[in-house]
Order: C-alpha cells, then sequence, then structure tokens
C-alpha cells in the first residue's frame, strides 16, 4: 500500500509528514453504486493526516514522498489485535460455560469471557515488543522522484 505525504517540517531525525491522498477502499465512494464505506472512519472525527516518521538523508521541507506499508500488514495487524481477542474472548465463554454445572452457567461464562479478554490484552502487549512484529508493520518513507528497485534510493524504515 502506499499514500502521498509532503514533507511539513524536518525536526530531530523526524519529519513531519501531512498525508495528500486519502485514497481507501476501491476509489468508488462518490459514484453511483459505490457503498461510502470509507466514511465511517469519519465517526469519531476527522482522522489525523500528520504524524511522523523517521527522516531520510536529504530530505528537506516541501518535499514530496511516497509512505510505503507492506501489502497485508494492515489485515495483519488487524487480525492480531482484534482477531485474536474476539477468538479468545469466545473461547473463554465457551471454557467457562462448559466448565459450569446447573444453573451458574451464565457466570462461568461471563468469567470464561473475562480471562479471555485479560489473556488477549496480556498476548497483544508482547506482540507490540516483538521487533519481529513490529518490522512486519513498518513503513518506509521514499523520495517521490526515487527509483523504487535502486538499491541507493533514500529510503528510511519507521
Amino acid at each position: 500500500m502506499e499514500a502521498f505525504a509532503r514533507v511539513q517540517r524536518v525536526d530531530g531525525g523526524r519529519l513531519w509528514l501531512k498525508v495528500s491522498d486519502t485514497g481507501g477502499g476501491c476509489g468508488r465512494c462518490d459514484e453511483p453504486g459505490g457503498c461510502r464505506s470509507v466514511q465511517i472512519v469519519h465517526v469519531f472525527g476527522k482522522p489525523a493526516t500528520e504524524f511522523a516518521l523517521p527522516s531520510y538523508e536529504g530530505a528537506r521541507v516541501g518535499d514530496r514522498v511516497r509512505i510505503r506499508i507492506a501489502d497485508g500488514a494492515p489485515l495483519r495487524a488487524a487480525l492480531g489485535s482484534y482477531g485474536l481477542a474476539a477468538a479468545l474472548l469466545v473461547t473463554g465463554a465457551a471454557v467457562g460455560t462448559a466448565l459450569a454445572t446447573g444453573s451458574e452457567s451464565d457466570l462461568f461464562g461471563a468469567i470464561g469471557a473475562a480471562a479471555g479478554l485479560a489473556l488477549a490484552f496480556v498476548s497483544n502487549r508482547l506482540l507490540v515488543r516483538s521487533r519481529r512484529w513490529r518490522d512486519g508493520l513498518s513503513m518506509e518513507v521514499v523520495a517521490d522522484g526515487a527509483c523504487l528497485q535502486a538499491s541507493s534510493s533514500p529510503v528510511r524504515k519507521a
């Protein structure tokens, strides 16, 4: 996945970037027949379009850059956080209910669900600390004019 951004400032080895394209989905949001599903991100306010990433040599204010993230990385991140939590919640509730005897199955199910969520919380904290996990989700900043295949192109991973 790629998005274009403009360098707003260079400060302490970081580039402050403003995203200049708001892509998303299939690109048919406002066309007839488009689902407008990308608008769900605006429910809690306008999403942030300015953020910081590590700088590359020669970066200047006003430069147009490409921000790249590996294909599949957003899906892996969502499955690792939300998918894992949902699976552990349901599994915990099912195990709790199965261990119950008599009329306390709802109580045991709720306790199992809470235990599953607690385990998901701990698991997500461990994932965040994993360098291998973070490297798989890292973004690259590439100068817009740089050749994507050249090894000498200015690239910096976040």
